[in-house]
């Protein structure tokens, strides 16, 4: 069972950086597509980024392209979201999520249902 972990949120000021950890309790990532959803109040879970299994490929939502970069360090059994330039509309949960590399349509990764692990999310606050 991969039981991701998140860490690295916190209070970040409008403009600044912010980095996410992913990692994997008791277990690995290697082999597996890795994303970052993330969810605020009253607002559905929302794709943020993923990464291929190798590291190869990344997607992004319109929101984090540019500003966001995600990375997976496969000695580290670790994936990281860079969040630059951060804006108030970031604040949010973010999860991460796991999944076996199942397809290579593009946007089937974008779906939350297209993952099967998930971790207890991490907060993401923003001020001014």
């Amino acid at each position: 069972q991969v039981q991701p972990v998140e860490s690295g949120g916190g209070l970040v000021q409008a403009g600044d950086s912010l980095r996410l950890s992913c990692a994997a309790s008791g277990s690995t990532l290697n082999g597996l597509h890795v994303g970052w959803f993330r969810a605020a109040p009253g607002i559905e879970r929302q794709f943020v980024a993923s990464i291929s299994r190798r590291g190869d490929r990344t997607w992004f939502a319109p929101s984090a392209k540019g500003r966001f970069t995600i990375s997976r360090d496969n000695t580290k059994n670790t994936v990281s979201l860079q969040m630059n330039s951060v804006r108030f509309e970031d604040a949010a949960v973010y999860y991460c999520a796991a999944a076996p590399a199942r397809s290579d349509y593009t946007g089937y990764y974008y779906s939350a249902a297209a993952y099967d692990y998930w971790g207890q999310g991490t907060q993401v606050t923003v001020s001014s």
